[in-house]
This record gives structure tokens, sequence and C-alpha cells, in this order.
């Protein structure tokens, strides 16, 4: 007896080159660098250039991750972008990122989970390709988050930045005893009686218009913790395996004092734990894949370990994915 196995073959990630510090948004907001970090962890952000879109920066991630896995884009026949901003409407931006790569078989999609994102579309992916439905995806996490800030409220500004990452997976039939790889076990949920502490106040059936990012800040920084903790503990059940068995926790990179509340709270020592947080800030859906991509060319995630990620979102959205690399 056989099975399919979800394997990563490459991961890609892309930062715009426009870096705004702390003290530069001082000079625009009441604001200042000790207060950011001491609340946030975060040092700066990347922001996109003027034209430069969301699939842009996911076509940049998606070519690195193809460099990486020895594949060309003839080879993908599924791509899934998970993205709060995309170029349009619609079509789908990946839509759009498959007409870049020269593509124009197989099936491609948007999730929206907003920072839950990538997660969501890794478990999709994983579904895809265990079913046999498809053979290799491409799934980003991408986002122009920069767009949907209201540059002149502090509480929401300093939080966000823009970026992208990529990762490829493909199926591979083993056997059944054969040693785990891939994607063992994701965990999704979703509450949408929280929407209103996180959300976007536009939109094209409600103001036909884009609108900005509110947040209530210490409604989210109450639930995060907790449900970050639910994914990550159902994940491990699924698996049979404890926090003691993780090499790496991947967590959303939000705000460090979450990152380092769930750490404590799961027995994740801070050592096993990627922070990106100071340097990209939160960059939505595009926040783990990018914390990965920084993971793996730094050499620190190594072929055999065992790495959990998650993520949170507006919603609320929140998942976790458990990986043997």
């Amino acid at each position: 007896m056989t099975k399919i196995q979800s394997v990563v073959r490459g991961v890609g990630g892309y930062l715009p080159e426009r870096v705004i510090s702390n003290d530069e948004l001082s000079k625009t907001v009441d604001t200042s660098d000790e207060w950011i970090v001491q609340r946030t962890g975060i040092r700066q952000r990347h922001v996109a250039a003027e034209g430069e879109m969301t699939s842009d920066l996911a076509l940049h991630a998606s070519r690195m991750a193809l460099e990486k896995a020895g594949l060309e884009p003839a080879d993908i026949d599924l791509i899934i972008v998970g993205t709060t901003t995309p170029d349009h409407t619609f079509p789908a931006t990946a839509a759009l990122l498959q007409r870049k790569l020269g593509i124009s078989h197989g099936v491609a999609f948007d999730v929206q989970a907003v920072c839950s994102g990538f997660v969501f579309a890794v478990a999709t992916a994983d579904s895809y390709l265990k079913s046999r439905m498809a053979k290799r995806a491409l799934v980003v996490g991408a986002e122009t988050f920069s767009r949907l800030l209201d540059w002149t409220d502090r509480t929401t500004c300093v939080l966000f930045g823009d970026g992208a990452g990529a990762m490829i997976l493909e199926a591979q039939e083993v056997a059944n005893d054969a040693p785990e790889k891939g994607v063992l076990v994701s965990s999704l949920r979703t509450d949408g009686s929280h929407w209103d502490k996180l959300y976007v106040d536009g939109g094209p059936s409600a103001t036909q218009s884009v609108g900005y990012v509110r947040m209530e800040g210490r409604e989210v920084f109450k639930h995060a913790v907790g449900m970050i903790s639910d994914v990550v503990e159902d994940v491990l059940e699924k698996t049979g395996k404890a926090t003691s068995d993780l090499d790496w926790f991947i967590p959303h990179q939000a705000n460090k004092r979450i990152i380092d509340g769930a750490g404590r709270k799961l027995g994740i020592p801070e050592q096993k734990t990627i922070v990106t947080v100071d340097r990209h800030a939160n960059t939505s859906a595009a926040s783990v894949p990018l914390a990965l991509w920084v993971a793996i060319e730094d050499g620190r995630i190594k072929p055999g370990d065992l790495v959990m990620i998650e993520a949170m979102g507006g919603g609320f959205t929140w998942g976790a994915a458990l990986i043997r690399w």
C-alpha cells in the first residue's frame, strides 16, 4: 500500500527595496522608536514602490522558490495565493501570477484568510495533492498591506509591511511505512463573531472603496495567545508529537509580545522560535513564508527538521500546520 506526501521542494521570499524605520515614521505621526519597539518589537518595515503590486512581489518570491526546487513554471499545476491585498477585486492575484509565470494550464485561485492566509493555503494545497487533484503546487503569501493603512493612525500604521513568500509542494507517492515527510497535519479555525475587532472599513459591496485597517489592539492581543495555542496543540495531538519534538516554531510575525506569550504557554523555548517581526513588521499572509525563507537561507532549518507554522488574522481566523522538512 502507498500514500501521498506533500513534500516541500523549495521556498523563496521577496521584500521591497524601500525600508521605513521607526524613526522615519516618528517624523509624520506621534510615535517613537522606543514606543513601537516596547509594544511590538518592530524596528522597521518594507513598503512596495509605486506601481509595484502584490502579484509582482509574489512573482519574485515564486521564481526564487522554483529555482530552489530545480523546477520550471510549466511543472506547476496548482497555484494558491493567500492575500488580503489583491491587485484587483478580480481576477484572482493567483491568475495574474500564473500569467506572469507564463503558465496557462492547471488551477489558480486566491485564499482570503488575512494573516492566516498562507497557513490556510498550505492546508488547501496539501488536500489537493493528497487527493491527486494536482501534482505540484505553488503556495504563496503576498501582501501590499501598506495600501490599506491610514498613515496618520499610529495604532495601525506602525504595525504592517509589505512582502511575499512562496513554497513549492510536490505530491510524492511512497510506501505506507515510509518515514514521514512534508505536510503532516493542519488545523484551521474561524470565528466570525470577532470580525469587528480587526477589519478594513471598506469593500466593493459595502462602500465601493478600499478602506483602511481598523483594529482593537487589546482585544486582538487578548485572544491571540489562546487561539494560537489551540491549533498548535490540536496539531500536536493529531500527530502524537510534543512541543519538545519540534525543531522550529514559526509563528505569525505580528507582535513580539504575542510570539513570546504563545511560546511560554506552549513551552517552546526562544531558541527554537523564528522571529523576523523586528525587520519585516506584520506582512499579514506573507509573514510565515518570509520567516521560513529567512530561516532556510541562514541555515537554521535543515532536512529532517520538524517545523510548526501558525498564524492568526482578522475574521478571526487561525491555523497551524506541522511540516517535516
